[in-house]
């Protein structure tokens, strides 16, 4: 699990790169032919680890609802991001993993909700829940890619 921590972490940084590397504006664009923007993406990456590993073991999120119903699948930007709300957004894509590494190996996840994927694989308990968010990740990530040559 180490390195699916670690690259998870990885990712993570590369995604403080885009929100240190680009203006309010520039996060909050939604280019034409796209439904979202970078900042959405970014927090929605936050959202799903944790509904994915948390929710869905039955333990308390790390972030609010009111986050979890602005960023979860299915919605998309309806008002620009405040750049306090970028600073929170920064501070939970490390806080998040911190303390789900250390969760992690305290054994905390215990029970577990089976949850099928979009793309129809099914994860029957935390670990598979991290692993798989990874993937997760990378594909908000290439969508981000799309979406910064157009801002």
């Amino acid at each position: 699990m180490k390195t699916s921590f670690e690259i998870t972490r990885m990712n993570r940084r590369k995604l403080l790169d885009v929100l240190e590397n680009n203006t309010l504006e520039q996060l909050n664009k939604v280019p034409e032919g796209f439904s979202n923007n970078l900042i959405w993406n970014i927090a929605h990456i936050v959202v799903v680890q944790q509904m994915l590993v948390y929710k869905l073991s039955g333990l308390p999120m790390q972030i609010s609802d009111a986050m979890v119903d602005t960023y979860k699948r299915g919605t998309k930007p309806e008002a620009d991001v405040t750049a306090d709300e970028v600073e929170t957004i920064k501070q939970l894509l490390t806080s998040t993993i911190d303390q789900t590494e250390a969760d992690y190996n305290a054994g905390i996840f215990r029970d577990y909700t089976d949850f099928t994927t979009m793309s129809g694989f099914v994860i029957t308990n935390a670990q598979q829940a991290i692993e798989f968010n990874n993937y997760h990740e990378g594909i908000h990530a290439g969508i981000m890619l799309g979406i910064r040559k157009f801002i």
